[in-house]
């Protein structure tokens, strides 16, 4: 943690592993109360990446990167650019043990202002050589797990015809939506910005409040805003029989799986199902440079990882989140 010489504002790297290689994880902008409610927030998340790397199989490890903005205080293109090289800097000092990349509050054009304070910086343009944006590929990987849900719950992965809420219009979200709309699913879309109603119309979707599409009779829920949505209270609310989302840590806390299972419904555990953002970035790690069309392939590897995490559950009679905490555990056992 480091108060940033230009900006002021402090600036929190997390690493929570680097048994399988360098922790890698996005850099977030976000105002906070505190320093110890960013701080905590750095630290859970770290802790998520190393699962989501692990159970990918990837060769990295888990890691997160803060800007720490301050509640009524507007920040300016000229202090945004001071906190973006002040958290450069704090990467930097770390000396390659964490490997940064974009995250809520920051974009592919930021990650360019970072690189002028540190190497260690991936999802760059693809002018620059880097991935680029890497939610296309978190959207891709969102609709995998979906496909690989449906196919478990009702023997056919084609969302064509299925009822789906997508919970969450953002730049993930709104990707999702679209590639469902292409697939022939039946949408019904949310976002708390009413702004984003114009989406459904084009989507040719059925427009609704969170709180309304989060318990609508659908065939599969997908939780692509806030996390901790699903908890004791509204689950027993549900309506559809499974979940597949981009949301991260979308449980209240990890019982609720077991209380989701109790309930009937397959969920499948959010940092497998949106795993295509990193799974994208980490063949900028691979020989050869990044390769677009390795990404995509490698994306679609997150149904079959599904797959088998269901077949694991069913075999052991646990819960899906269990099965892929074991698979993590297993592949970060090297």
């Amino acid at each position: 943690m480091r108060r940033g010489p230009r900006s002021g504002l402090f600036t929190i790297v997390a690493v929570h592993s680097t048994v399988r290689g360098p922790s890698l994880g996005g850099c977030r902008m976000w105002t906070y109360d505190d320093n110890r409610a960013a701080i905590r927030d750095a630290l859970r998340l770290s802790e998520g990446m190393t699962y989501k790397s692990a159970v990918a199989g990837l060769p990295l490890g888990g890691g997160k990167g803060v800007i720490v903005l301050r509640p009524g205080e507007p920040l300016d293109a000229k202090r945004r650019r001071a906190a973006l090289l002040d958290f450069g800097e704090t990467v930097e000092r770390l000396g390659g043990t964490y490997v940064t990349a974009e995250d809520v509050g920051t974009s592919t054009r930021d990650m360019t202002v970072i690189a002028k304070a540190t190497k260690h910086v991936s999802g760059l343009s693809r002018r620059a050589g880097g991935s680029g944006d890497p939610s296309p590929f978190t959207a891709l990987g969102v609709v995998h797990a979906i496909e690989a849900t449906l196919e478990r719950a009702f023997g056919d992965p084609s969302p064509r015809g299925r009822r789906v809420a997508v919970v969450g219009l953002g730049h993930v979200g709104l990707r999702v939506a679209q590639l469902l709309a292409r697939a022939g699913a039946r949408l019904v879309v949310a976002d708390i910005d009413r702004g984003k109603k114009a989406e459904a119309e084009r989507l040719g979707a059925k427009w609704a409040t969170p709180a309304k599409a989060m318990t609508a009779a659908v065939d599969v829920l997908v939780p692509c805003a806030l996390g901790g949505v699903l908890d004791h209270e509204s689950v027993p609310r549900l309506q559809a029989p499974t979940i597949a989302g981009a949301a991260n840590n979308q449980l209240a806390s990890a019982d609720v799986a077991d209380l989701l299972r109790a309930q009937g419904v397959l969920w499948a555990p959010d940092f497998v199902a949106n795993a295509g953002g990193i799974v994208n970035i980490s063949v900028e790690f691979e020989r050869g440079g990044y390769d677009p069309a390795r990404a995509k392939a490698r994306t679609a590897l997150i149904g079959e990882t599904l797959r088998r995490i269901y077949d694991d559950a069913a075999g052991a009679g646990t819960t899906p989140l269990a099965a892929a905490s074991a698979l993590a555990a297993r592949n970060l056992a090297v």
